[in-house]
């Protein structure tokens, strides 16, 4: 049996990575996070509520359950407001990791970490590993130094960075770009859309696959983690409406600089994902056919 510690398992990446880990009979899950389990299947695993900034609890959570492998999804993600409030965004995104690592390699545990395409400027991409960072705002600065303390912390880690997750979970505290569209122009309610920046948006099983080959195959070093095509925001919003059969005029472009956000968003990312397709065998889904899925897994949802 292999001992899987996963942190920041009420979010999409995490219930995904519950849901893909249980069924294994060779995995032993403890999943963690802030407050109760929102998960409807509690079978399979186990669940205990944990604070990864409280080092105290998170040390000594790891050093009882001794887990091989620790999966670490737990953190403050709202770009904005980590802006807006950076003593939380630094307790949970770096401080909380330092607890995690220190206590990762004090029992030699695999230490994988979720980081993000915001650790770099946006001025060239798509990026590939081996590409510079250059954070703009504060969020990816915690995120970078996130990065820094793992591979410093770890001597057996891997870093998995990612671009705009999205997909269906259960009690659904966040939403994503595609509920947000879907259920804003369903709504009637018109809606302002960025033209100018670009990504590659990543159906959240994709990636919890991609997760879990790294964790196979001990796969250490960094890793991108994306979907195969990089689209601008309003494309993706356009073909959310063309699924759906819903009305394009509600769907308002704007530019990124007449949003007035409080975090400066870089406006070109994307990843090159050779590297994880060749070492991983990481084969995601284009962004129609992961609409699909999660259309699917809607429909199969307001059944029960």
């Amino acid at each position: 049996m292999k001992k899987v510690l996963l942190t920041g398992a009420n979010g999409l990446l995490g219930q995904k990575l519950v849901y893909a880990l249980k069924k294994r009979p060779d995995i032993d899950l403890l999943a963690t996070a802030i407050g109760d389990n929102r998960l409807v299947d509690d079978m399979g695993y186990n669940y205990q509520s944990m604070d990864i900034a409280d080092n105290k609890s998170t040390k000594e959570t790891i050093e009882l359950f001794s887990p091989d492998v620790i999966v670490n999804c737990a953190a403050m993600t709202n770009v904005d407001a980590c802006e807006l409030n950076k003593v939380k965004c630094w307790e949970i995104n770096v401080n909380g990791v330092d607890n995690l690592t220190k206590a990762a390699e004090n029992i030699g545990a695999h230490f994988i970490h979720l980081s993000t395409d915001f650790v770099f400027d946006g001025k060239n991409g798509p990026y590939s590993e081996s590409d510079s960072t250059n954070p703009l705002h504060y969020y990816a600065e915690s995120k970078l130094a996130s990065e820094k303390i793992v591979q410093k912390n770890c001597s057996k880690w891997s870093i998995a960075r990612t671009i705009i997750i999205y997909g269906i979970t259960d009690n659904m505290s966040r939403s994503n770009l595609v509920l947000w569209a879907k259920g804003e122009i369903e709504r009637g309610n018109k809606i302002n859309v960025v033209n100018d920046q670009f990504r590659s948006p990543t159906l959240a099983e994709d990636l919890a696959d991609g997760c879990i080959a790294i964790m196979d195959k001990k796969a250490y070093g960094l890793y991108h983690l994306s979907g195969p095509k990089t689209y601008s925001i309003i494309e993706m919003v356009n073909l959310v409406a063309d699924y759906y059969d819903l009305d394009r005029s509600l769907i308002n472009p704007v530019s990124s600089a007449s949003l007035n956000q409080p975090a400066k968003r870089p406006l070109k990312t994307g990843f090159d994902i050779s590297k994880a397709r060749n070492d991983l065998d990481y084969d995601p889904v284009d962004f129609l056919t992961g609409i699909k899925i999660m259309d699917r897994q809607l429909k199969q949802q307001h059944e029960y």
